[in-house]
């Protein structure tokens, strides 16, 4: 089952980039804000259209949970609207990596201080180098789209 997860996980990150390449193409044309509409819009037609035929949990389960937790909502829509502005103006790459960075210096934190009920791994010299380690990558891949972008400018 580990090896399904690990594909299913690497197919989800295959189609993120995509659909932030399609979007950010999309929002330049509709809108940032029209482009992130529609996603949730489209997105909450197919989903609603899965829950239907193959759902199992309790919808109304959302009345019942801490009202902290419903916060994941207003995260998913601030993250496809920085997602939808980023890509038309630094690239594809460049926009995943500074998200992979960010989602490993809040995960870092979270897994140091153990919010949201997860479990406590502390912050030790390997996650701080692995860090440096993304932060360089993310500045030569945006040195090296910009310089692309000025070469082909001129």
């Amino acid at each position: 089952m580990g090896i399904l997860m690990i594909l299913f996980t690497f197919i989800g990150g295959l189609t993120l980039s995509a659909q932030s390449a399609v979007n950010g193409t999309f929002g330049r044309k509709a809108g940032t804000i029209e482009t992130t509409l529609l996603t949730f819009i489209t997105g909450t037609m197919f989903l609603a259209i899965l829950i239907l035929f193959f759902g199992h949990g309790n919808l109304l389960a959302i009345l019942e949970v801490p009202k902290w937790q419903l916060t994941a909502v207003f995260l998913g829509v601030l993250f496809l609207l920085f997602i939808i502005a980023a890509v038309p103006k630094i690239g594809v790459i460049a926009t995943n990596i500074t998200v992979i960075i960010g989602q490993l210096v809040i995960g870092i934190l979270i897994d140091n201080f153990g919010w949201f009920n997860s479990l406590v791994v502390p912050l030790d010299s390997k996650r701080y180098v692995a860090l440096l380690f993304m932060i360089i990558a993310l500045y030569f891949i945006y040195k090296g789209n910009k310089r692309a972008n000025e070469e082909n400018a001129s």
